[in-house]
Parts: C-alpha cells; sequence; structure tokens
C-alpha cells in the first residue's frame, strides 16, 4: 500500500504496486529514505527489498514479484495431512471430558486419559509416541498410566509391525475381565471380614461394622458374578428350594427325587447348583447335615441384635 492510499499495516508484505512504485521513483533517482517515507516503510525495508529481488543494475518490478512469490513457496511448509477423527477438536474434548468421568470414580486423570485416548483408538492401538502426541504429556506419563491399567487388566501390549515397538490396545472383553477382577476383589473382602467377626467377636461394635460391610461385599459380588449355569438347571434348583420350604423338614435328595418325579441325579444336580451358587437361594441358605438338606435364613440378612429380638 503507498502513501495515498493510506498507512499500511505495520510488517504488511510489499504489494505488487508497491514494487511499481519503486521502480518508478527508482528511475527517478529517488533514494531509498525518500521512498520508503512515500510509502509508509522504514529505510531498511526498502534497500533490502532492491537487493533481495533487483536484476543486477537495474530493479523491475514484475521481476521483484515473481521472486519474493518463488521465495516465499520455499518457505511455505508442507500442508499437514488432514486430521483422522481421532485427532479432531470435538475428539480430543470429548476425551477430556470422559476422561474427568472416569476419575470420579477414582482413576487417576493422566491414566483416565490415557485410557479414553486408547478406548477411541483403530483396531491397531496407539504406541508410547502417539499417545504422548496425542496427548501432549510426557513418555514417563504414559508409561505410569499404562503400568496402572495393566494391573487392573485394562488395557494390552501388541508387536508393533515394525517389530521395533509395542502398541496399546482395549481388546473386546475387556469390561468382562474387569468386571470379574473386581468379583474377586468383593469376594476377598467379604471372607476378609468374616476373618475380622471371628477376632473381634460378632457382639462388639467393630464386629458389627464388620458385618455390615461383609454382607454388602458379598451381596455385591453375587449380583456381579452371574450365573453360568443353564436355564433348566436353574429351573430345577427354584423347584428344590421350593420343595425344602414347602416340605418344611430335612429331606435327602433321594426324598426329593421321589417326591417331585426325577431321576436322582436330576435332584443331586439341583442341589450342586444352589451349593455353587447360593445367590439362587437369596435370602435363605441350603444346610446340608449329613445326608439331609434344608433351609435356614442367611445368616448375613440379619444382624445379631435382629436375629436377637426375633428368637422364640
Amino acid at each position: 500500500m503507498n502513501a495515498r492510499e493510506g498507512t499500511p499495516v505495520p510488517g504488511a508484505r510489499l504489494t505488487p504496486e508497491d514494487r511499481r512504485q519503486i521502480a518508478l521513483w527508482l528511475a527517478d533517482d529517488l533514494g531509498y529514505a525518500e521512498i520508503g517515507r512515500r510509502l509508509g516503510r522504514p529505510t531498511s525495508t526498502i534497500s533490502r527489498e532492491v537487493a533481495r529481488n533487483g536484476v543486477p543494475g537495474d530493479y523491475l518490478a514484475d521481476h521483484a514479484q515473481e521472486a519474493a512469490g518463488d521465495r516465499a513457496r520455499r518457505r511455505k511448509p508442507a500442508r499437514p495431512p488432514e486430521p483422522t477423527a481421532a485427532g479432531t477438536e470435538p475428539a480430543r474434548e470429548f476425551v477430556d471430558e470422559f476422561a474427568v468421568l472416569l476419575a470420579a470414580t477414582g482413576l487417576p486423570r493422566m491414566t483416565a486419559r490415557v485410557f479414553v485416548c486408547l478406548l477411541t483408538a483403530d483396531a491397531a492401538g496407539l504406541t508410547s509416541a502417539d499417545l504422548v502426541a496425542r496427548l501432549h504429556v510426557s513418555p514417563a506419563s504414559v508409561s505410569k498410566s499404562i503400568a496402572y491399567l495393566e494391573t487392573m487388566d485394562l488395557v494390552v501390549r501388541r508387536p508393533d509391525v515394525s517389530g521395533r515397538r509395542e502398541r496399546y490396545g482395549i481388546d473386546d472383553d475387556v469390561w468382562l475381565r474387569a468386571w470379574q477382577a473386581d468379583t474377586g476383589a468383593h469376594t476377598e473382602i467379604a471372607t476378609a471380614t468374616r476373618r475380622g467377626i471371628e477376632i473381634f467377636g460378632e457382639g462388639t461394635t467393630a464386629g458389627a461394622r464388620l458385618a455390615r460391610m461383609g454382607q454388602f461385599f458379598g451381596r455385591l459380588s453375587e449380583h456381579m458374578s452371574g450365573s453360568t449355569l443353564a436355564e433348566s438347571v436353574v429351573y430345577d434348583a427354584l423347584t428344590v428350594l421350593a420343595a425344602l420350604m414347602y416340605a418344611a423338614r430335612p429331606l435327602t435328595p433321594a426324598d426329593l427325587a421321589a417326591a417331585l418325579g426325577w431321576p436322582p441325579e436330576r435332584a443331586t444336580a439341583a442341589l450342586d447348583a444352589i451349593d455353587g451358587q447360593p445367590a439362587i437361594a437369596d435370602p435363605f441358605a441350603l444346610q446340608a447335615i449329613g445326608a439331609t438338606y434344608s433351609l435356614i435364613p442367611r445368616p448375613d440378612r440379619l444382624t445379631p441384635a435382629q436375629r436377637h429380638a426375633l428368637a422364640p
């Protein structure tokens, strides 16, 4: 932009019209300082323009414009590839927002970000370098998060096609493994509370607290474990429970088979199913005395005080 058109933007490049004016004023023997004043440019800008884009012994506007364009094209960086869905701004926002939700469940924030990043990756998974680049974190942070996720069985390692690196990914059965891991932990807690009750005493404050805790985690474990029994076996187990409840007395497997019109092995299988999956009988428990079976209320359903108040 020249002086007749107004003040140029500081740092703006010379326009083709600026270069034509420079060529004309140089032909009129104007100095660099005067040309700069007329264009509203520093003297150094004019002198640098002539030195860079002039030809020996002369300055031609068209040649200067072409030379400047060539230089700009050489400096222009290669256009980056189109971002994938995982690299878009909405995707990055989702990773951060979802990580906050997972962090609220107790997962460390950085570990949650790594997990969600892997969760939204393609089937090939991601390398440590990929995670560093996507999350803008240090390799050490990624390594620590991966180790944490591996202890929870939430991530798997796979060799990269190059054989020199490892890729991390999430299998389709990750939720089942996590569910089973939690179920096992809940069962261990429930078992440990029973040992604590024996140590501190059932009637103590500590014993009562441990009983309530064991009751909670025991139920949670049972509900989370689910039943792997066939539907027909579960139906037979419920029928046996109804029979024991109706009889209101201990029965042998042979007694049950005869009363129900079943082969003996069918009654035995139903009893084994109840013994293996106690949740089927909830809120009762199967009690075996010798060769007979009966139903009793589950001891963990009532506190010691409640049992005492209900005793005859």
